[in-house]
């Protein structure tokens, strides 16, 4: 699984006009699944979600973790993290599991950051979703349960 995490002061996501999910001061979490993914990966993507520390203590060092902050989490599904742009101008996302694949393991993410104590607010699966969000930092940075080739 790949995510890119934006730590936020709010995020929302809305289709249409209806916001369906919304936080305060936290991460916005951006999440793919790949082809081969599994409930340990989705389990192991939130730990560290949830346990990196990228928020700063009173000397501007980042000492602190989502769960020290007592942040919520905004989880956005986006295969297209998944994007291969290394040919052509056209990205391929044939990396990208299939959504009936995908749904479950971004919903077990999701779920395992419930479970080690993080307030989850979540987008809709295969929505066309509006992110709206202020950065904090800005903190942008990448995670993936897959080891390199």
């Amino acid at each position: 699984m790949r995510a890119v995490i934006q730590r936020v002061t709010w995020a929302r996501v809305s289709v249409g006009e209806e916001t369906v999910g919304a936080i305060q001061s936290g991460l916005l979490v951006l999440v793919g699944a790949t082809d081969g993914d599994d409930q340990r990966d989705a389990a192991t993507l939130a730990d560290k979600v949830a346990q990196l520390r990228i928020f700063s203590d009173e000397a501007g060092r980042f000492q602190h973790s989502l769960l020290d902050v007592h942040g919520g989490a905004l989880v956005v599904s986006q295969f297209t993290l998944l994007a291969d742009t290394r040919r052509g101008r056209r990205p391929s996302f044939t990396a990208a599991a299939p959504p009936h694949i995908a749904a479950p393991l971004v919903d077990c993410f999701s779920q395992a950051l419930r479970d080690l104590g993080v307030p989850v607010q979540t987008g809709r699966f295969g929505a066309h979703m509006a992110v709206t969000l202020q950065n904090d930092g800005p903190v942008t940075i990448m995670l993936d349960t897959r080891t390199p080739a």
